[in-house]
């Protein structure tokens, strides 16, 4: 028998334990940068586009040890952005890098969903160049499109 919401309030230990054991049972999902496909690397009015056009995406299941890949196109949205240095020209592979949102880094990945403001930097590494993109902003969003395409199982060895 579930305890009423009230009852979560008359005993914080009890809300606790569930909302701990709700965000362990939570799935999550990222893109995985090294080997992600950008179409175009793009800078508009303050706005910089990074439009992947495969994304490779690292899911995990609740209660699965196994992890899923899957690729989506979509759009890492940096607003009020200053770029340091040249836009590197598409298509490109990227070979990784770091994003930066206010007092998180986020290596080699980016956490789906993603939406936030504050102190946002962005600096990725593309395959065979030595172009970067290196940027700051004010905000930062992720925005998939259409829905993702499964690849494989990875398996725990």
């Amino acid at each position: 028998m579930e305890m009423a919401v009230e009852s979560w309030f008359a005993n914080p230990t009890y809300a606790r334990t569930r909302l701990i054991g709700f965000l362990e049972r939570m799935d999550s999902s990222s893109i995985e940068l090294p080997g992600s496909e950008v179409e175009a690397i793009s800078l508009q009015g303050g706005s910089l586009c990074v439009r992947f056009s495969r994304a490779y995406i690292v899911k995990t299941m609740t209660g699965s040890e196994e992890r899923t890949r899957w690729w989506q196109a979509g759009n890492l949205v940096i607003g009020g952005a200053q770029l340091e240095g040249e836009l590197p020209a598409g298509p490109l592979i990227c070979d990784g890098g770091d994003l930066d949102e206010n007092v998180f880094t986020y290596r080699d990945m980016i956490p789906i969903p993603l939406e936030s403001r504050g102190r946002i930097r962005c600096d990725l590494r593309f395959r065979g160049t030595k172009a970067r993109l290196v940027a700051q902003g004010e905000t930062v969003t992720l925005e998939m499109a259409d829905v993702p395409k499964y690849i494989e199982h990875i398996r725990n060895r």
